[in-house]
């Protein structure tokens, strides 16, 4: 539903055309290089690939789409992972639908637009602590597996699991492992 509201929202500019849309992320790809898209505009929550896996495969696959992600988590760990996915706008949901419009008219421009308050924080809060295997570890942890799951899953060994986790606990922080999940992604950095 709200995939389809912005795109009638962006149709009604006259310089605007919305030739595409895809329902999941790992669709997006092929969804761009079927319609010859200038920009795609993605949310970092998409079913089947997240936006930011979505906007790196872009930038990967069809360097000359501009990016623009648009979320509900303005979080400085979402950004940051954004930018470094090859975006070139980051903008929250709750921000007046002239501004999406207006982002989309700058990217193309070659512009990069993000939100300040946003990029703010970001700056403030500096870059995630967490390794990349760190992350990819408290991810697994989050739906509540246990550290044998953990290392089943990930194809490391129930040791390496538990030295990954507590690294990643003493770098958030936390007391315990969920703990440590939520604070990761309150950042914005899983």
């Amino acid at each position: 539903m709200v995939r389809e509201a912005l795109a009638a929202l962006l149709s009604l500019e006259a310089d605007l055309e919305v030739v595409a849309q895809a329902a999941r992320g790992d669709e997006v790809v092929a969804t761009a290089r079927a319609h010859d898209v200038d920009v795609a505009l993605l949310d970092i929550e998409m079913p089947g690939l997240t936006g930011l896996d979505a906007a790196a495969a872009l930038r990967r696959e069809l360097p000359g789409v501009k990016i623009v992600i648009l979320t509900t988590f303005g979080r400085p760990g979402y950004l940051r992972r954004a930018m470094e996915a090859g975006a070139d706008a980051f903008l929250v949901k709750d921000a007046p639908a002239a501004r999406l419009a207006d982002a989309v008219r700058r990217v193309l421009r070659g512009e990069r637009v993000i939100d300040p308050a946003l990029a703010a924080a970001a700056l403030a809060d500096g870059a995630s602590p967490l390794t990349e295997r760190e992350r990819e570890v408290l991810r697994t942890a989050a739906d509540g597996s246990t550290n044998a799951e953990i290392a089943a899953a990930l194809h490391l060994s129930q040791g390496t699991v538990r030295n990954y986790l507590s690294t990643a606990i003493q770098k958030t922080g936390a007391r315990n492992r969920a703990e440590a999940v939520r604070t990761a992604r309150d950042k914005g950095w899983l």
